[in-house]
This record gives C-alpha cells, structure tokens and sequence, in this order.
C-alpha cells in the first residue's frame, strides 16, 4: 500500500489527527486506569465491562476527529455511528481490551483507524500508561515511545513450530454463535507457545517482531480494523479463517509472514 490509498488526503494532517485523538483519549483513560471503577456489563449473558472512561475517551476522540474532517463518518464502540456524506470513515475503539483495563494491566489501548470505502488505510494503537504508540498512514508505520520513532517490522518467522502465538482468552473460541475449541487446539498444539491475554498490545507486539502469531474468533470491526494498518505496513499478513478480508471483523489470524499465514490457515481450518 502507497501514499495513494490515502485517496487525496493530506498524510500530515492524518497523522496529527491521529496523535491529538489519542492524546485526547489518554488524558481521560489514564485517569481511571488502577482506580476504583464503576463497571457496567452490556452482555445479558457473559461479561463484556465498559466504563466511563470507555464513553468519555471516545466522545473526545470524536470531538477532534469531527473538527479535522467533520464531513466524515465516525464508527465508535460505545456510540452511534456518525454517517458520512463521502467514502471515509473513522473507526475507534477508546479502550480495547476494557477488561485488563479494569484489572490494570496495561496491555489495553486505544485504536483509531481511518477507512476509504470499508478499506482500513490509517491506524493507530496507543497504549498511554507504557507511553507506546503503533501507527500506519498509507502504507508506511511506526513504533513511538518518548519522544523517538522507528520502522516497523516483524520477525520473518516462516513455521508454525518456531511460532510464539497470542490470543486473547481461550473463551472466545466458545461464545453464541460458535464452538471452535478444535480450531484453537489444532494451531496451538502446532506453534512454538501460546501467550494469552495481550488483546490489542498482541498485534502491535507482531508489528514489532516479538510475536509471530496471533489467532482470535469472535471480533467487531473496531476490534480489529484500526490494526490491519499496523500489521501490514511492518510486513505482516492479516485475514479471516477462511482468507478473507478481516476488517469487518469475525475469525481473524495475523502473521509475520505470508509463509507463516498459509501454514496457519492450513491449521486452523484442518
């Protein structure tokens, strides 16, 4: 991916609204992080927490997004969706991974991603307490902590049995909709270890070439779609199970490499 898939936009501009949302989100994230929290649960069945820091972070993340492009969409986790009156779309997450948030472990974070007709072309994770920050515009990605940037590139592992893989919780490869227990023991009995818990910081870890693999079922579009981003500018291949593209969520799988994806997906789907 070029400059080109940015369709006209000014790159600059892109990236300075992607660091003023996330700053705009850390200062309200951050003060709820390892503080006694109100939780809300908006499953009828299971745990899915969200918190005020979760409505609030994106409400300002929305508010700069809004005053750099105000004609376009705006997808939110927590609230309705803003129409767009043209082909783009910003996608947020103020706090992916809420859980650990409400545990205090930082590896939640705050995704932004911008999308040219459904095509994720911009993204950003910032995880503020750790000062790390993931991002891709057109094509081109970066790793920020205090202050210095550097490329993005992942580990060039090529086989499932030198693979360190991550997923979030065995659980969700069993919740309504489907049962993929046999997915999940088949690609982790193949690769080198399973890492579990990471959510968001998992995929950035790939981009940066400490995880080779990452697996996951059950996504929503603002799960994911800000990273593919991310993981494709460092080198990476991302899709659905079945080889799809994976913005608009479901059964996803990352990896370091082509190879390593195709052997992957040979897994997974036995």
């Amino acid at each position: 991916m070029t400059e080109d898939a940015l369709r006209g936009l000014d790159p600059g501009i892109v990236r300075k609204t992607l660091l003023a949302a996330a700053e705009a989100a850390a200062a309200l994230t951050l003060a709820g992080f390892r503080t006694p929290l109100a939780v809300e649960n908006k499953w009828q069945t299971g745990f899915d927490p969200v918190t005020a820091a979760d409505k609030d972070a994106e409400i300002a993340v929305r508010a700069v997004i809004g005053e750099s492009f105000p004609d376009h969409g705006i997808i939110g986790e927590e609230w309705d969706p803003k129409a767009s009156s043209g082909d783009f779309d910003w996608i947020v997450d103020p706090i992916d991974g809420t859980r650990a948030f409400i545990s205090g472990v930082p590896v939640w974070g705050t995704l932004i991603g911008l999308m040219h007709r459904g095509r994720p072309i911009a993204g950003l994770m910032a995880q503020p307490f750790t000062g790390e920050m993931w991002m891709a515009i057109g094509g081109h990605g970066e790793f920020i902590r205090h202050g210095r940037s550097q490329p993005l590139r992942t580990s060039g592992i090529t086989e499932l049995k030198g693979a360190k893989m991550t997923a979030t919780s065995p659980e969700i490869f069993n919740l309504p909709g489907g049962d993929y227990r046999a997915h999940l023991d088949r690609i982790n009995a193949a690769t080198l270890h399973t890492r579990w818990g990471l959510d968001c910081y998992g995929y950035c870890l790939l981009a940066s070439g400490s995880i080779d693999l990452v697996v996951e079922a059950g996504l929503k579009n603002v799960d994911i779609a800000p990273l593919i981003p991310v993981i494709e500018a460092a080198g990476g291949v991302i899709t659905t199970w079945e080889g799809g593209p994976a913005a608009t969520g479901g059964n996803c799988v990352a990896a370091a490499t082509p190879e390593l994806h195709r052997a992957a997906l040979r897994e997974i789907n036995g």
